[in-house]
């Protein structure tokens, strides 16, 4: 039997073939294994080599779409398409990286923490406050875990009649923090800004909350315009998107409780501050009330004591009045002279009893 001939190609023309075919068959493959020869060239490509106990293979993606911090060691399960160069060499063109494993999450975790913190995102001085009482509250979690359902019922028993809306999105697996860093952008971009964005997972493994590890989305929520409450996971876990919101809950549930007050608590803090401000409004006026009583009394004491100085004052001029009047002198038996005092003239002298007029016979000095 004759063999059927051998096709024959161009090297280029191999190459070409060969991407079609793996293209064709694999058009996207989840490799897991261990970063060897990580490197950064020109601060634009990044290149490494994921291994096993046996085997290598080349990696090849933009420093852009690195979402956190690798390094030699580290466990990883990329996604990529397989590829050959046109060197003839076979290699992966990856699209994502996320850490696979407890140790490699954790180390991960410890190396962008560290790289974020020193750039300041996490600095307490740069976290705001969140309204006492919001009115218009933006939630961005799955519309199907169960702590967001626990979210909403605390906040509706505890206060009730909040405008809350949902972003509905993936809390975990490799499409989670696109989707939430798209939520964020839509809710920052909008005309009508929300009062607050809430960001709402409920607990589960490392590997779970690794999405609230992504570099991308921690550097998303530090840039929010509106002020972030996020609650992920339970309270022994801290995520790199809870040192970068301006308040951490420990849970959904402590969200609720921190996003809102209990208006059971508001009435009785009312009733409170209600009863407290009447006792210090009756104080008041009693004080007023005495104020002005013993304002009065000061007033008519003054009036008193200026009235007995007048009197006193009055006495004494009567007093001076009755010593002056010329009666009382003539009585003591004097008398009183009218007239020009000159040799010849008539005048009247005047005594207590009687009137005499007489002549002037004669007048010297004395």
């Amino acid at each position: 039997m004759e063999k059927s001939p051998s096709l024959r190609f161009s090297v280029s023309e191999l190459i070409a073939l060969t991407n079609q075919t793996l293209e064709y068959a694999y058009p996207s493959v989840e490799v897991e294994g261990e970063v060897s020869g990580f490197k950064i060239n020109q601060n634009k490509y990044v290149f490494f080599d994921l291994k096993d106990g046996t085997s290598s293979v080349s990696c090849f993606m933009g420093l852009g779409q690195l979402r956190g911090v690798i390094e030699d060691g580290m466990k990883v399960i990329v996604v990529a398409s397989p590829r050959l160069t046109k060197w003839g060499k076979f290699s992966l063109t990856v699209r994502t990286v996320r850490l696979s494993g407890e140790g490699s999450l954790k180390k991960g975790f410890e190396l962008l923490k560290a790289k974020l913190e020193k750039e300041g995102l996490f600095a307490s001085e740069r976290k705001r406050t969140l309204p006492r009482l919001p009115s218009k509250v933006a939630v961005i979690s799955s519309v199907q875990a169960a702590g967001y359902a626990d979210f909403l019922k605390i906040v509706n028993d505890r206060w009730g009649g909040l405008q809350i809306e949902v972003a509905h999105v993936q809390v975990q697996g490799e499409k989670a923090p696109d989707q939430i860093v798209r939520a964020l952008k839509y809710l920052n971009t909008r005309d009508d800004l929300p009062d607050v964005i809430v960001i709402i997972r409920g607990g589960g493994s490392i590997e779970d909350l690794s999405a609230f590890n992504d570099e991308v989305l921690v550097r998303e929520i530090a840039a929010s315009r509106v002020p972030t409450l996020v609650g992920v996971g339970h309270e022994v876990d801290v995520s790199l998107a809870d040192m970068a919101c301006d308040v951490r809950a420990a849970t959904p549930s402590n969200a609720a409780q921190i996003l809102v007050p209990d208006r059971r608590d508001v009435i009785n803090d009312v009733r409170q501050k209600t009863k407290h401000l009447l006792a210090r409004v009756e104080y008041s006026i009693e004080s007023q009330q005495r104020s002005v009583q013993g304002s009065l009394m000061d007033a008519l004491a003054a009036i008193e004591r200026r009235y007995t100085q007048y009197d006193m004052q009055l006495s004494n001029l009567h007093h001076l009045i009755v010593e002056l009047d010329p009666r009382r002198v003539l009585a003591r038996g004097y008398a009183l002279i009218r007239g020009a005092i000159k040799q010849g003239a008539t005048i009247e002298i005047e005594k207590s009893d009687i009137l005499i007029t007489a002549e002037v016979k004669h007048v010297s000095k004395k």
